[in-house]
């Protein structure tokens, strides 16, 4: 093999993977945004889950990318590990159609396939037609590819030493860890499985020698799943052991099959003489079978990795994010990254509300019997609001960095300000602290007609937060007219108890002083629902935006 040869061999496979990276670019313009709420629809149930996950990597050819975004969708809480199980099996499925296609042997009219793609992208001026285009000219450039690294490695059928060693693949071990190696390096199960076609049609390997090695490159393709669930909580991680377990099974499985029967003389014999069919074949009963085996197992598995990575107590850092990942910016493959970050978002929203709506409570609770310790932990948490406040706004920085459609951009967007007024909540919260601290410190406190009055608005404040307070983005449908009610109710109240502060005053049943801070607190709860409602607000733009983008309420 000439030096020029490894060089159209290299070159060959750079077409080949930037024609299967074309095609998933495409898809993710064309229909990225729509992915979770496809996945987020069908996935309950085992059969449609297999389905989108099989139909989704058919279109996108990368069981990677779709094995990457459901690590995400778990980490983000937008999909459960149970329904996840499905779409990873039918990814496995899915992925076996870049064989099945080469098989087809159309090299002869891939620039023309290519040609129709790139004069779709530069003449159609049209946001659609420039993704389809993207996908067909993608196809194209792929066997393209294909081509070249057939041709480059027809000289090692003259090689003995080469054959000699493609030879020692019929050892199920070295085949399989050859086939897992190449496969990890990479990245891409569709790319070392058409390498591996390549090699057949040039006639130096034949099925019973490729086979294991076929089996590894099932194992192998795990690996980018794996990297992507660095960092990670434990349900993504376990997706990604779902993944792992599943081709490591189907692997042992077949292992046995061809051991013990003529598994490979009968896939010869469906298509003779066509090695690269005879590949994708196996490929794609490989994953077919072993989904069907495993099929009535999905919860069986999703134990098993509770068992490999089980609960943990006391694993959580407070001064940590709960739910926002910024691996999610480091993936090469963004279908469905804008619904992962939207999510992440929202929950973390969620995660700060809570905080600050204890700390609301304990302002008030300060006010009615001082303790050290409430008033401590109250600072500890607005602590932590605002560490929360400085994460949102550095994730969502983050986020808006990414190219993603005007609209996407500006729903992300909107969590900035939800994040800020949170932040302006904990710090009244704090404001009405301190003054308990000084009347406990001068050993005073209000009247109880005053307690009274600040009890009643601090449950009309409890209650205007209690409607932020949701667990699904659908409840926020409404969600101004909800929170104005309590608005109203806090602003007429604040009316009515500063005039009765004034009648006290004057009839000298407190002191300026105290009259001071009592008005000052009552501002603190009247500001508290201001921004409660500049919360529901920017909730309610962000439906609006998300019932733009897709079509629906979500």
């Amino acid at each position: 093999m000439k030096i020029t040869d490894i060089f159209t061999l290299l070159g060959g496979l750079a077409l080949f993977l930037y024609g299967m990276h074309m095609m998933s670019s495409g898809l993710e313009i064309a229909a990225g945004n729509k992915m979770k709420s496809i996945l987020e629809k069908l996935t309950s149930n085992r059969f449609l889950g297999v389905g989108v996950g099989a139909l989704i990597t058919a279109i996108i050819q990368s069981s990677s990318a779709t094995t990457v975004m459901v690590v995400g969708f778990v980490n983000a809480g937008l999909m459960t590990l149970k329904n996840a199980v499905w779409v990873i099996m039918g990814a496995n499925i899915g992925t076996t159609i870049t064989g099945q296609l080469i098989a087809l042997d159309i090299t002869a009219i891939a620039p023309l396939i290519a040609f129709g793609g790139v004069a779709l992208v530069t003449f159609v001026k049209n946001k659609k037609a420039d993704a389809f285009g993207q996908i067909i000219a993608g196809l194209g450039i792929l066997f393209m590819g294909m081509e070249l690294m057939t041709n480059a490695m027809s000289p090692l059928r003259e090689s003995q030493q080469f054959i000699s060693m493609i030879s020692n693949f019929q050892n199920p071990l070295i085949g399989i860890a050859v086939g897992a190696l190449f496969t990890a390096v990479i990245q891409s199960s569709s790319a070392s499985v058409g390498i591996l076609q390549a090699l057949a049609l040039s006639g130096i390997i034949t099925l019973p020698n490729a086979i294991f090695v076929l089996f590894g490159q099932n194992i192998g393709t795990c690996i980018t799943a794996v990297i992507a669930s660095i960092g990670t909580n434990r349900n993504a991680k376990r997706a990604t052991l779902i993944h792992l377990s599943f081709n490591i099974i189907g692997t042992i499985i077949f292992v046995v099959i061809s051991m013990v029967t003529p598994f490979a003389s009968f896939m010869a014999s469906i298509t003779p003489g066509n090695v690269p069919a005879q590949i994708a074949n196996v490929h794609t009963v490989f994953n077919i079978v072993t989904t069907v085996l495993l099929l009535p197992f999905g919860y069986k598995l999703v134990n098993l990795t509770y068992k490999i990575l089980p609960e943990k107590a006391g694993m959580e850092d407070k001064m940590e994010t709960k739910f926002l990942d910024y691996k999610v910016f480091n993936n090469d493959f963004h279908i469905g990254t804008s619904a992962i970050i939207i999510t992440q978002l929202f929950k973390e929203i969620e995660n700060m509300l809570t905080y600050v709506t204890a700390n609301v409570k304990r302002s008030f609770d300060l006010i009615e019997k001082f303790d050290e310790k409430t008033y401590k932990k109250l600072l500890e948490d607005e602590e932590y609001i605002d560490y929360l406040n400085k994460e949102i706004i550095t994730y969502t920085t983050n986020a808006i960095s990414i190219e993603f459609p005007v609209e996407e951009s500006k729903t992300i967007g909107l969590f900035l300000k939800a994040a800020g007024d949170l932040e302006r909540i904990g710090d009244h919260a704090v404001n009405i602290s301190s003054r308990s601290l000084k009347l406990h410190s001068n050993n005073e406190h209000f009247s109880s007609e005053a307690i009274e009055e600040i009890h009643q608005m601090c449950e009309l404040t409890a209650k205007l937060l209690e409607e932020l307070n949701v667990k699904d983005r659908k409840e926020l449908i409404g969600i101004i007219k909800k929170v104005d009610v309590y608005e109203n109710k806090i602003d007429d109240a604040n009316k009515q108890f500063s005039m009765n502060q004034l009648i006290r005053l004057k009839d000298k049943k407190c002191t300026p002083e105290h009259s001071a801070f009592y008005t000052e607190t009552l501002t603190d709860f009247e500001r508290i629902g201001d921004h409660g409602l500049n919360i529901a607000i920017s909730f309610n733009e962000i439906i609006d935006h998300l019932t733009l983008l897709n079509g629906d309420t979500e």
